[in-house]
């Protein structure tokens, strides 16, 4: 976090809200594991420890009336977009508050509300859908952007080349974000494909291409705002391979014995968040003391959130029947 060139363009309240918002993500996650353990979750768990610096560094980046979309990793991503953390927890504890109702869990949620259309289950389903939505803003001659976020593994899929090709062809305003932490499941990008930086696969759709380091939440937000930027504008998509790494296992049940305690520590000394936190104490941007205060405050949001989740009611059973089809 030395030369943060980009920071001067943001003010010290927007730096310590990105800080806020790591934190923020950190504590909702770790506090989720012995809630799962208690019987509280069902279903999957798959969680974001560790690539806060993305997503925080995207949201930040686009405006509150743009569209974000992502896979099923995507409890920190719909936090960083604005959701509150109590529907959050409530959707992880299948109650009738949770943000889609209960019915989605871990890896479905949708909160309009924000903008944020989805985390999806199938490997690469929604990238299809950013397009469309991107040709929809654009035939209705709108100002707004889609970021579409994604898993390494997404990029060896079918539907990916398909997407990447139409958003080309028709220069539709989308900024694809792959978040490359390394492995698809317990499978390294290296064994997966043939191409290991993966930026590089956007050179086929003459789509302008770059790696940035996930680990750095101002980088992520620099490039990113340059890409929203190009859309915005109607100079089309651009494609964005963020570094990361998830600090846990692939879901709750992995233990990710395939990565060395070598591995997991070199990346665990670049977590994002000590080190923004770092920078600001260094920069006089913050002092430890504001750091903790947000830190002890962040704590106290999760704990609420999880109070609300205990206390709100199960959903009814005529909850099989709403959402099945939608109304002509």
């Amino acid at each position: 976090m030395k030369d943060k060139k980009e920071a001067t363009q943001l003010q010290t309240q927007e730096l310590l809200a990105m800080y806020r918002d790591m934190v923020r993500i950190r504590e909702f996650e770790e506090s989720c594991p012995s809630l799962y353990s208690q019987g509280k979750m069902g279903g999957f768990l798959h969680l974001y420890s560790g690539q806060e610096a993305v997503g925080v560094g995207v949201a930040h980046a686009m405006r509150k009336d743009d569209y974000m979309i992502a896979a099923y990793r995507e409890h920190g991503l719909i936090l960083a977009k604005g959701t509150d953390p109590g529907p959050v927890m409530a959707e992880l504890f299948g109650k009738k508050t949770g943000v889609s109702r209960g019915k989605g869990g871990s890896m479905h949620m949708f909160d309009p509300s924000v903008r944020f259309m989805g985390g999806y289950g199938i490997v690469g389903g929604h990238i299809p859908l950013a397009v469309g939505m991107g040709y929809a803003i654009q035939y209705q001659e709108k100002n707004e952007v889609v970021v579409c976020l994604f898993g390494d593994g997404a990029t060896n899929q079918g539907v990916f080349h398909e997407a990447m090709n139409l958003a080309a062809l028709y220069q539709v305003p989308v900024v694809f974000v792959c978040e490359n932490n390394m492995y698809g499941i317990g499978t390294s990008v290296a064994r997966a494909s043939a191409v290991e930086e993966l930026f590089k696969k956007s050179c086929a759709y003459e789509t302008p291409g770059v790696k940035v380091d996930g680990m750095d939440v101002l980088k992520v937000y620099e490039e990113v705002r340059k890409a929203v930027g190009r859309a915005r504008a109607g100079e089309g998509p651009t494609y964005i391979e963020a570094l990361t790494y998830r600090f846990r296992g692939h879901s709750i049940s992995d233990p990710g014995n395939y990565r060395s305690k070598q591995e997991k520590q070199l990346w665990q000394e670049r977590d994002p968040i000590p080190n923004l936190g770092h920078w600001l104490v260094v920069e006089g941007k913050a002092s430890e003391d504001d750091l903790q205060k947000i830190k002890d405050e962040e704590k106290k949001t999760i704990e609420e959130a999880i109070r609300f989740a205990e206390e709100s009611p199960d959903p009814g059973p005529e909850e099989l029947w709403t959402d099945v089809y939608v109304e002509s």
